[in-house]
């Protein structure tokens, strides 16, 4: 039977999150021109942004939480997600002029966004990037563990897989602009996303497809669950 992880402090000598050290969102991608947005523009949103998001995340709330706090491991937590990756993944499942499908194919989120406004974009992006993250919890045995933790710290050479933790963070905190935040999230949810990256269902990252091309389904359950409790094992170390 798999055991809870035990706390752990990471070694925080790596710097950068999604997974595997892959720019899945860039500050100059063609969305973030579009649609004129950037996290340092929003560093101090006003009372009515906040108020229309959360207004749009009532919409949400049955499968993200009304605070972005997913309580089923199908759908990923929004609370505290960087702003601009928010609002890319957000244009991303939209089809955009000139194109025939969108970037990032799912049945709901699809017709979600395509009922939003530019504004209620962001707004609910804003909403979301400032509710309490709840981190969640990995289960697995120790020698999954460790194999989680070798790909998160270094990468997997052999197969030419960088570190996750260079470009998503030893504690899986992302960069705004650049890289999410995954440290805490659902374990199926990350799973199931590298899954997707891998087998060219996920489509609007051609970095992570690269890399997940690359792992085996061992080495993505593995690094998935060790995302999975990564802040709340740092956090229980303190």
């Amino acid at each position: 039977m798999p055991t809870p992880l035990v706390a752990v402090r990471v070694a925080l000598t790596l710097a950068g999150l999604t997974l595997a050290c892959a720019p899945s969102w860039s500050a100059q991608s063609p969305v973030a021109a579009a649609s004129s947005v950037s996290e340092t523009s929003f560093a101090v949103p006003i009372a009515a942004q906040l108020q229309a998001g959360a207004k749009v995340a009532q919409t949400c709330a049955a499968c993200h939480g009304l605070d972005g706090n997913a309580t089923s491991t199908e759908f990923p937590k929004l609370a505290g997600q960087h702003v601009d990756y928010l609002i890319k993944q957000l244009h991303d499942y939209r089809i955009a002029k000139g194109a025939s499908h969108p970037a990032r194919v799912n049945a709901i989120m699809n017709g979600m966004a395509a009922t939003l406004t530019d504004a209620q974009i962001r707004d609910v992006a804003l909403y979301y990037s400032r509710q309490t993250f709840r981190p969640g919890v990995a289960f697995a045995d120790k020698k999954e563990i460790k194999l989680g933790q070798s790909i998160w710290m270094a990468g997997i050479p052999d197969r030419a897989v960088p570190a996750c933790a260079a470009c998503h963070g030893p504690s899986g905190e992302g960069m705004p602009s650049r890289y999410p935040r995954i440290g805490g999230q659902w374990q199926g949810y990350l799973e199931t996303e590298l899954q997707m990256f891998r087998n060219d269902r996920r489509t609007n990252s051609p970095e992570m497809h690269d890399i997940a091309s690359r792992m085996t389904d061992r080495q993505i359950s593995a690094v998935a669950d060790f995302a999975a409790g990564l802040r709340a094992r740092s956090e229980r170390s303190r």
